[in-house]
């Protein structure tokens, strides 16, 4: 989907281009809920932002006066708490994908808040923004010389039946740490034995994973995130984390964005002789209304295995201070606890 470019006056009176999406990221490249809420939330009262392209260095316009839906990305969302209802005042919808690991024993993710602490802010999201709206990741799931497939799946379970009552899926990926030269460096320095996953350690996680899923009563969705590996046989879907569907599902009475999307909403006819026929492709909403999908909405700038659907992201890379030892986002801990110092949340940019 090509975004749509507007012209906007910025606090100084000066008139800029910016792009105007429907749907924000906020965000893959930095965890905004947790660091930088108060700023995301007084550039949309401002209604726009500024964003740095990662790759050349250059500045553009980001104006937020067409978006219907925020995806939000977090470790430790628990300040979204307190501006939920902002959202709601402007009928923004939202959902959240929460990354809720254990690695506490390993401090692999030294800058997180305490287990218990975020299991409690889940739960509190959920009682916010309903069941469906937040969506537990575990991710990725690492192997080293201490933490071997069982290790995870212990760590799986003993999150999951305290989330059991509070989401219905549940996602995840492996570890690809070949792939990022800078993350097997922070590895090797924090004296981390990392061990790369191949397709026989991935089919024995997702069985073992599938069949707990079924055990503890969990029945939960699981979809993998970016991975290229089919693991159907498993119950495993491949996942959409900004999903169509989904936000369908959440705001399918925006009619606004229900055609950004390409979604027809319909109601089913009745039959003559039964129950209404609905086709086979429906995603059904209610006892009176399913949604059509017209169109492919996937992101083609994304992984070739992502299969997100196209949106805004407006994080910067290099500014999350949780320290995670396996983050692909910073160059280093100290370079984004440096950036996150120089943070103003009165700012156009996340760090200036």
């Amino acid at each position: 989907m090509k975004q749509k470019r507007v012209r906007i006056i910025k606090e100084d009176g000066t008139e800029v281009d910016a792009v105007a999406p429907v749907i924000l990221s906020a965000s893959r490249a930095t965890d905004i809920p947790a660091f930088y809420s108060e700023w995301f939330f007084n550039r949309l009262e401002r209604g726009y932002c500024r964003w740095r392209n990662p790759f050349n260095g250059a500045d553009s316009y980001v104006a937020f006066k067409d978006v219907r839906f925020i995806v939000f990305w977090s470790k430790d969302p628990r300040p979204l708490v307190h501006y939920i209802d902002r959202l709601e005042e402007k009928g923004i919808g939202c959902y959240i994908q929460y990354t809720l690991n254990d690695y506490e024993e390993e401090s692999l993710e030294p800058g997180v808040p305490p287990l218990a602490q975020r299991i409690e802010t889940f739960k509190m999201l959920v009682d916010k923004l309903g069941k469906g709206n937040v969506i537990w990741r575990f991710d990725p799931m690492i192997l080293t010389d201490k933490i071997s497939i069982d290790n995870l799946l212990e760590k799986v379970r003993n999150i999951g039946n305290q989330l059991q009552d509070y989401t219905e899926k549940l996602v995840f990926s492996f570890a690809d740490i070949a792939s990022y030269r800078k993350v097997k460096s922070n590895l090797e320095k924090s004296g981390i034995n990392y061990i790369e996953w191949n397709e026989a350690l991935i089919t024995e996680f997702a069985r073992k994973l599938s069949v707990m899923n079924r055990d503890c009563g969990w029945n939960f969705k699981l979809a993998t995130c970016g991975e290229k590996i089919n693991l159907d046989q498993f119950g495993i879907q491949h996942n959409r984390c900004i999903d169509d569907e989904l936000i369908t599902h959440i705001s399918w009475q925006d009619k606004l964005l229900m055609d950004h999307l390409g979604m027809k909403i319909k109601t089913p006819t009745p039959c003559l002789f039964g129950n209404a026929e609905i086709p086979d492709k429906a995603i059904i909403l209610d006892d009176r209304h399913y949604a059509l999908r017209t169109r492919n909405n996937r992101d083609l700038g994304q992984r070739k295995f992502c299969g997100c659907i196209s949106a805004k992201d407006i994080g910067q890379y290099n500014t999350c201070p949780h320290g995670c030892v396996y983050c692909y986002a910073n160059t280093t801990t100290d370079s984004a606890i440096r950036s996150f110092n120089r943070h103003n949340p009165l700012s156009e940019t996340i760090i200036k």
